[in-house]
């Protein structure tokens, strides 16, 4: 049986604090050596794991059975049968049942994983950076599980990246103030991009319909839009927040992209597709003083789900889902779930197939070391699944394509790969 070590820590420590950005990514973590677990002995790097136990949490959620969907719900209607029969037909409960634990990376081990990603549309190739200073792109297949290849270069701890839509480039940022583009077939650094104020930067997002096009936040509030073809900033695509900037998501168009910082606000920006140029339009402030730690955009094609929301976490122990009531990017709040987030940079998703079945679900990190699913339409017993086996705070997560594995990642340095339940 697969041992849980929850430990209390504190890193990072709260965002306003004077120790500044670099202490607050560097904080060394001690934790618990996991010595009594056999899988922990040998080479590091990546190891399988022996566990065949289920993770997923004992409750009493056999075929719920859910109602009618109100118009503007945010998941499909009852009549959407066609769309749903190809998620299958089982209940969220059902349909994210884990059988445990596919594969343990480790080779970050000692400095927190802030980040990871599965690339685009693929079951089995992610990556993920540390506050080593480096990133990590791994391969599920063929088996075993490896590091595909090291990124090496940052001279500081990475805090951000995201994969190109094709999957050939992976840019980066890092304390020591650049923005890297990367070749992700054979690791090359192909650019590297300074912050013209040599400030720390904290995040960055790909212009999801023009991928030349790169926004990065930074310690200094700003926000900028840069092109990474020629490594220059792009004039008007610049604007600046109330505080340090942590977290970007776009809207599937590239219209509309909002960003969160360090003192409890969403801005929405929209965005000049033939310029680049950022317009502030709205700002919600979710709690004063708290970290907007992730924001994830997700809109809706069909008819029956037609509600364009956004996932928050914001340090308030709630995990926070927004609805987009207009095309400047105004946020209502819809529903909020109980999680234990104080301090961490803790991030959530969207289920990527959430759309085609009846009943819409959502995944977090959380401090107390477990990932948590919660169907957004629940009333009562929102809690989908919990699944336990990190040994401190949860910092991200992320699924494959076709929702068969789930990837997270810890304040250990540890990325734990969870496999679904066949059905």
């Amino acid at each position: 049986m697969f041992l849980l070590h929850i430990v209390t820590l504190n890193w990072p420590p709260t965002l306003s604090s004077a120790c500044g950005m670099a202490a607050v990514w560097q904080q060394v973590l001690a934790v618990d050596d996991f010595e009594e677990d056999p899988r922990a002995q040998g080479a590091r790097g990546h190891r399988r794991s022996v566990s065949r136990g289920s993770y997923q949490l004992q409750a009493q959620m056999n075929r719920a059975v859910y109602d009618e969907r109100p118009p503007g719900s945010l998941v499909p209607t009852s009549v959407a049968e066609a769309s749903r029969a190809m998620a299958g037909d089982t209940t969220l409960s059902e349909n994210y049942a884990f059988a445990g634990m596919h594969h343990i990376f480790d080779q970050h081990v000692d400095s927190a994983v802030p980040r990871l990603q599965f690339a685009n549309d693929d079951k089995h190739l992610l990556a993920c950076c540390s506050l080593d200073g480096t990133l990590s792109i791994m391969t599920l297949s063929p088996p075993p599980p490896s590091v595909k290849v090291t990124l090496k270069g940052h001279g500081g701890p990475v805090t951000d990246f995201a994969w190109s839509l094709s999957n050939d480039i992976i840019v980066s940022t890092s304390l020591d103030g650049t923005l890297r583009i990367w070749n992700t077939e054979d690791g090359r650094c192909i650019r590297e991009v300074r912050d013209p104020e040599s400030s720390e930067l904290l995040c960055c997002t790909f212009q999801p319909m023009n991928n030349n096009l790169t926004v990065v936040g930074n310690s200094k509030h700003h926000l900028q839009v840069v092109n990474i073809s020629t490594g220059k900033k792009v004039k008007g695509g610049s604007s600046k927040l109330t505080g340090r900037v942590l977290s970007l998501s776009f809207d599937a168009p590239g219209k509309i992209l909002w960003a969160g910082d360090d003192r409890g606000s969403i801005f929405s920006f929209l965005f000049d597709m033939a310029t680049g140029k950022l317009t502030k339009a709205k700002r919600l402030v979710v709690s004063e003083g708290s970290s907007i730690c992730s924001i994830s955009a997700r809109s809706w094609i069909s008819r029956e789900a037609r509600d364009p929301s956004l996932l928050v976490n914001a340090c308030v122990n709630k995990l926070l889902l927004y609805r987009v009531v207009d095309n400047e990017g105004t946020l209502q709040l819809k529903r909020s779930f109980p999680i234990q987030h104080g301090s961490q940079l803790v991030h959530s998703i969207f289920c990527p197939l959430m759309s085609f079945r009846q009943g819409a679900c959502v995944v977090t990190g959380s401090e107390d070391g477990c990932v948590y699913f919660f169907d957004v339409e629940r009333n009562t017993k929102a809690i989908v699944n919990k699944l336990q086996g990190h040994g401190g705070p949860v910092l991200d997560v992320s699924f494959n394509c076709d929702e068969s594995l789930l990837a997270s990642a810890d304040s250990t340095g540890m990325v734990i790969i969870w496999r679904r339940e066949q059905k």
